[in-house]
């Protein structure tokens, strides 16, 4: 049984499960539910939970665990003199053996033996995934007879239900709290060894990127800088460009959006220009690197002008289009949800439209506005693929937006692209940029926070 089957019978045996705790509850009271404790639905709540939850849990750990515990049996059948052996051979041995149980291609010969165990690779697998559907089976009907039988017209299932959904949120909210952790234990982690190899001074402040470095001792090869105050630069000064064009362009359209334009006109230009927003990155990039770099080229030997190719003008432009809708969008809802009765004591004391959005709907707006802005800053920092296609990956110090200029998250792709050695200051190197742009991330973040609670206005 595939694992969407046993999926599929599990969610019908939950709505059943359901169906079932209500009907049970309504039974219970000779159809009379103003006697229960609580509302019908909530009994059906309470019997889908149980349903639903250990079975969930049980096929995640089953569905986890059965292709190692599989692997490990047909590991352990294999001759001696394989086991004994190198254990790269083994390793080719075995995903020769999951590549033919799949129909896959295998690195060798076909033999006998090597059909014959993956056949039973097939058959371990199978009898597991057969056994999988009978637990998840019997465990999601015990809990539908136990819990249903619980019920009782007395019995608090809105507690029970509230309690276990307060339970999974909590569990949530861990996850992601943990997630972060790792994520940032990680980068610290592998930074430290970083600056082993490389002084951190050298790294915040050296003006020379040329990280190539030799990988053996026996290879020739560049002992490799890492300063980064290129790379640095090459990110500031093409989101500078993105929010020169993102700020006045999103600010502006949400302030016609929200205060000037008819109905008809805000409900069919919001979502058109929000559709900015769900264009993926590389066809964005596609269209720097196609149409806005050419033109530019072109427009500057008009002007007599030496533009590059690969330019930070060409990216800018287009970072600066693709994030319009993160000011705008977040800054037409910030403008709406200032109350009315502010727009309309403005008016009351003689001020014209132009003046209310100035003085009093702006101010009133701008910690939401703020907010907006350093969103918009921080996707400009973090963006890759339009850097890579439209500004070059050359680590170069300038501040001629002509020129091309590379960024810190397109470094940290080419540091790790391809097969890399995870003990070099190469490699290590992605993860202090990482680190970086993650303290630069926050930065702009705590400093969203200081002025929107500097700033924010309480409304009655």
């Amino acid at each position: 049984m595939s694992f969407y089957l046993v999926l599929i019978a599990l969610i019908g045996l939950t709505v059943t499960g359901y169906y079932l705790g209500r009907s049970r509850a309504i039974k219970s009271v000779d159809g009379n539910a103003r006697i229960l404790h609580s509302r019908p639905h909530y009994y059906g709540y309470f019997v889908a939970l149980w349903c639903g939850l250990p079975a969930i849990l049980v096929l995640a750990v089953w569905t986890t665990m059965q292709t190692p515990i599989v692997e490990s049996i047909i590991q352990s059948s294999l001759p001696a003199s394989v086991t004994s052996d190198d254990p790269a051979q083994l390793s080719l041995i075995m995903n020769d053996i999951r590549n033919l149980a799949s129909g896959n291609i295998t690195s060798g010969e076909i033999t006998s033996d090597l059909r014959e165990t993956a056949d039973r690779f097939n058959s371990l697998v199978a009898i597991g995934d057969l056994a999988r559907f009978g637990v998840i089976l019997s465990i999601a009907i015990a809990a539908i007879a136990f819990f249903r039988s619980r019920i009782t017209p007395s019995f608090r299932a809105r507690n029970r239900v509230e309690r276990i959904l307060l339970v999974l949120l909590i569990i949530s909210s861990t996850i992601a709290v943990l997630t972060t952790v790792g994520i940032v234990m990680s980068l610290v982690f592998e930074s430290l060894r970083f600056f082993e190899k490389v002084s951190p001074a050298e790294f915040l402040f050296g003006l020379e990127w040329s990280p190539q470095t030799a990988l053996r001792a026996d290879q020739v090869g560049s002992s490799g800088a890492f300063g980064a105050i290129p790379l640095f630069a090459g990110t500031l000064l093409i989101s500078f460009l993105a929010m020169c064009i993102a700020g006045p362009v999103g600010l502006l359209s949400a302030i016609y959006m929200a205060e000037y334009a008819p109905t008809k006109v805000r409900n069919t230009v919001k979502p058109l220009l929000e559709i900015l927003a769900g264009i993926p990155t590389v066809v964005y990039g596609f269209f720097a690197a196609l149409t806005v770099a050419p033109l530019m080229r072109d427009t500057g030997l008009d002007l007599g002008l030496v533009i590059s190719s690969e330019s930070a003008l060409a990216a800018g432009i287009v970072m600066g289009i693709m994030i319009i809708p993160f000011v705008s969008s977040l800054s037409d809802d910030v403008i709406n949800a200032v109350p009315q009765s502010l727009r309309e004591g403005s008016y009351g004391l003689g001020a014209t439209k132009s003046e209310t959005i100035k003085r009093v709907i702006l101010p009133a707006a701008l910690p939401g506005i703020v907010g907006a802005f350093m969103l918009a800053i921080s996707r400009a920092i973090g963006e890759t693929m339009i850097v890579v296609m439209a500004a070059g990956l050359g680590a170069n110090l300038t501040a001629n937006p002509f020129e091309a200029v590379t960024t810190v998250t397109v470094q940290i792709v080419t540091l790790l692209v391809g097969d890399q050695e995870f003990d070099s200051a190469k490699t290590l190197a992605a993860f202090a940029l990482g680190l970086v742009l993650f303290c630069v991330t926050l930065c702009l973040n705590i400093i969203a926070l200081t002025v929107v609670n500097k700033y924010r206005e309480q409304y009655d």
